[in-house]
């Protein structure tokens, strides 16, 4: 029943309820993307794991959010149960075999997978303004910080580097507005009390060093299986803002670095985007349009995206159109828009002569689904009413000893464990704040042996006696006038903000969804 070049989804079956005829995901449309939907407790996370298996097994590299933490039983072998075998005679699957499947746990928070981070400039401003949920005029303040940040060669790595450009900003607000527009300190302020809640929220452990490679979630075992790449989300769901955001750029960065391959005869990476509401939920238009557009253009890089959600309403019809394979579970349909969900969903198939969809997916069982796929060039599959077949990994969680055991065996074991902070723009606006003081000091130490009654041609210097050399011991001094000059820090700031606006750099363009280069 497996059959090269493509993946055994399961048997669909006659109104009769006999079994009429296996049915399959092909590997040469495994990158035009998929929808799997449904109520919840319908099976959505079985078909997950069944496809992102049938990936694996394929030599394919899968990456996948794991919400309630049940996919990562797919990293140990299946154990008999009733339920499987009884699928698995069901739908004639006579070469069931229970398997396991090469795995990398990650974890934003270090806690149930490998760190993984990236860094405030690769980020960009508008998936970092969308991570702040920021209006206009803020989204333009965050624009501008990294424009100076471009020109002044300031790394942007974490959110310490961000809140010091940001200090900066406000505290020079007038000097910076007449060269790049206007700054408010207000929404300066609002910029920075937003940073403060992402801090609490536990955005500070998605920026750092060392950032995610992509090579690292596009790796094959030795046995040729693709490795898949398991988020542990239970945690990050918390923010749904975060997770959704994190998903994003990741999405982004695989469109901006793969390069393109056309129509490959298998995928080159398969994503799976769990919860994919959320990556909709109140969006801006223009992000939703990058989203469409990203999700039209990465096919061509061989990536694959698969939305799992519980409805199909939950994803724009400009982004649903991309979706050419798709497995529907159970809807309920007891409020008006519950109704216009499974109306959405049964139209979005090829027709079947057999069977009324609309009434059918109201009616499906727990790991059954209306399945169709893309087939010979490239048209969809009549939908069937399909019963999905049973996994080869364990169905359910890992103990927490399990987990560790594939951790300690990881192929990216101690490369993203520990941070590394280099020096960025935190470092170097102090630095830059302490040399300018010291140059102000010496400046201003020279002006007050000057301004001594009975100097002659300015040779009554620091160093060469004289109160105010005591007074400037004391950090203090005044004029002849009597009045307090500012502060040294002061002075400082005012001549960094001198420096970095009239330098000039070279004006990073961003690309798609915000990142640094196009």
């Amino acid at each position: 029943m497996i059959e090269d070049g493509k993946i055994f989804i399961g048997a669909s079956r006659n109104p009769d309820d006999s079994i009429n005829k296996p049915e399959y995901l092909d590997l040469k449309f495994g990158n035009r993307h998929g929808l799997v939907t449904g109520a919840t407790g319908t099976g959505k996370t079985v078909t997950l794991q069944v496809l992102a298996e049938g990936f694996s097994r394929a030599g394919v590299p899968v990456f996948a959010a794991d919400i309630k933490g049940d996919l990562s039983g797919i990293a140990a072998k299946g154990e008999p149960k009733d339920f499987l075998t009884k699928r698995a005679e069901q739908i004639g699957f006579a070469d069931y075999e229970f398997d396991l499947f090469p795995v990398i746990f990650w974890d934003l928070f270090g806690q149930k997978g490998h760190r993984v981070r990236t860094t405030v400039a690769e980020m960009g401003p508008l998936l970092l303004s969308r991570l702040m949920d920021a209006s206009e005029p803020q989204e333009g303040v965050i624009n501008i910080a990294f424009k100076i940040a471009d020109q002044a060669g300031l790394p942007l790595l974490d959110l310490k580097d961000f809140t010091s450009l940001l200090n900066y900003m406000g505290e020079n607000a007038t000097a910076l507005s007449t060269q790049y527009g206007l700054i408010s300190k207000a929404s300066v302020g609002s910029i920075q009390r937003a940073l403060l809640v992402l801090e609490q929220q536990g955005a500070e452990h998605f920026f750092g060093e060392p950032a995610l490679k992509i090579t690292d979630i596009m790796r094959t075992s030795n046995n040729g299986y693709g490795q898949i790449s398991v988020l542990a989300a239970d945690k990050l769901m918390m923010n749904p803002r975060l997770y959704a955001t994190f998903l994003l750029w990741l999405l982004s960065e695989l469109f901006e670095e793969l390069p393109e391959v056309g129509d490959p005869d298998k995928p080159k990476l398969v994503f799976f985007f769990d919860e994919a509401h959320l990556l909709f939920n109140d969006a801006p238009k223009v992000l939703v349009e990058r989203v469409e557009q990203v999700v039209r253009l990465i096919r061509s890089k061989g990536v694959g995206v698969y939305f799992v959600t519980q409805n199909p309403l939950d994803v724009p019809e400009t982004v649903l159109a991309q979706l050419g394979n798709r497995a529907q579970h159970a809807l309920r349909a007891y409020s008006p828009r519950e109704q216009k969900a499974v109306k959405t969903a049964a139209e979005t198939f090829r027709p079947n002569p057999a069977f009324d969809c609309a009434t059918v997916i109201t009616n499906l069982g727990t790991g059954e689904a209306l399945v169709s796929t893309l087939e010979a060039k490239g048209a969809p599959s009549i939908v069937e009413r399909t019963l999905i077949r049973p996994p080869s990994g364990r169905v359910g969680p890992l103990t927490d000893s399990e987990r560790q055991q594939v951790m300690d065996r990881s192929p990216v074991l101690g490369i993203y464990d520990e941070d590394v902070d280099r020096e960025s723009a935190f470092e170097m606006l102090a630095a830059r704040a302490k040399k300018a003081a010291e140059a102000e000091a010496a400046k201003r130490a020279q002006e007050e042996a000057a301004e001594q009654p009975g100097t002659t041609s300015g040779w009554n210097l620091p160093g060469f006696g004289g109160d105010d050399d005591n007074r400037q011991g004391h950090g203090q001094s005044r004029g002849r006038s009597g009045y307090q000059r500012e502060t040294v820090v002061e002075a400082a700031m005012k001549s960094v903000a001198r420096t970095v606006a009239t330098q000039v750099g070279r004006a990073l363009v961003r690309g798609i969804l915000g990142s640094l280069k196009r």
